[in-house]
């Protein structure tokens, strides 16, 4: 059977900074998915942790380890070959995963910001509209939502002449595009309409939640206007710093001409780095309850060595 392998020439001078890449990169790695995984595995195992707000920062630090999982081996591997190739199929594997799960970052998001409106506006109600039931509903659509939207381009560009085999990129992206011979005009248009679902229309209603939120917390004491501040900063923080990072993506895309190659290689592995290290830091050190969990497991494990 034929297989289709596409060049990935984004790296720079990778022959001579191979080896520093892979020993710079591998740590970040091993740090994303411990530090990660450690607050997840402290949500699980602490009843007190068992609250929609915890639930979705599960969610949220599972999907940072998934997206890292998708790029990272493959990068590691490509640090040391002689050869930065991927076949085809896998290249639209890790675009549809990459993409699914940047979009469920932004779902996840807005989950949360409707939980931290329904408990600070409406405290009395927030039991019953805060339901386990509804929580595990809104993590699957979540991830459901992207999924089903990412497929079609999957699916399509599955079927598409390539004219080019040369990715100006570390890992397969939206750049893919500048390979087709041609695409239908239906998937531009679709293409839109799946970038307001899942990007920008999970963004204004955050920003709209907060807005709300910060004038009902306007308007209370200063207790209420600490508690909230303390539990709606972290999500704000991650989603300012998730978006200036999908910015990055789809400038580096559409201006891939206007930046040296150097630029892109930078840009890219910031893309990559920042958010699935910031969300552990961001949750483990401003949410106080995580905060106490993982300074007793510190503690013991300083204690027990």
């Amino acid at each position: 059977m034929n297989v289709t392998y596409i060049s990935l020439k984004g790296h720079v001078e990778i022959e001579k900074y191979r080896y520093f890449y892979f020993f710079m990169m591998l740590p970040v790695y091993i740090l994303i998915v411990c530090s990660n995984c450690t607050i997840i595995s402290l949500i699980v195992i602490h009843k007190n942790l068992h609250e929609p707000m915890y639930i979705f920062i599960a969610g949220l630090l599972t999907n940072s380890v998934l997206f890292s999982t998708n790029i990272y081996p493959k990068l590691l591997a490509d640090f040391l070959s002689n050869e930065q190739v991927i076949s085809y199929q896998a290249c639209l594997f890790q675009i549809f995963v990459f993409y699914s799960l940047s979009g469920s970052e932004f779902l996840l998001l807005a989950a949360m910001s409707y939980d931290r409106y329904v408990s600070i506006c409406k405290p009395l109600q927030y039991a019953i509209i805060m339901r386990k039931t509804i929580v595990f509903i809104l993590l699957g659509l979540a991830w459901f939502v992207p999924f089903s939207h990412i497929v079609v381009f999957t699916v399509v560009h599955a079927n598409l002449e390539l004219c080019s085999f040369t990715l100006k990129g570390i890992f397969c992206n939206n750049s893919i595009n500048y390979l087709f011979c041609a695409g239908p005009k239906a998937l531009l248009t679709f293409g839109l309409v799946t970038l307001f679902n899942i990007g920008i229309l999970p963004m204004l209603f955050v920003i709209l939640t907060y807005v709300k939120i910060l004038t009902v917390v306007y308007k209370s004491c200063r207790e209420v206007r600490r508690k909230a501040a303390q539990t709606c900063l972290p999500h704000l923080l991650v989603l300012i710093n998730y978006s200036c990072l999908m910015t990055y993506d789809m400038i580096i895309i559409r201006l891939e001409s206007d930046f040296s190659k150097t630029t892109r290689f930078i840009m890219t592995l910031q893309m990559i780095m920042y958010n699935p290290l910031c969300n552990p830091i961001i949750y483990g050190l401003k949410m106080t309850e995580i905060y106490k969990h993982l300074k007793k497991l510190f503690y013991k494990v300083r204690h027990d060595c």
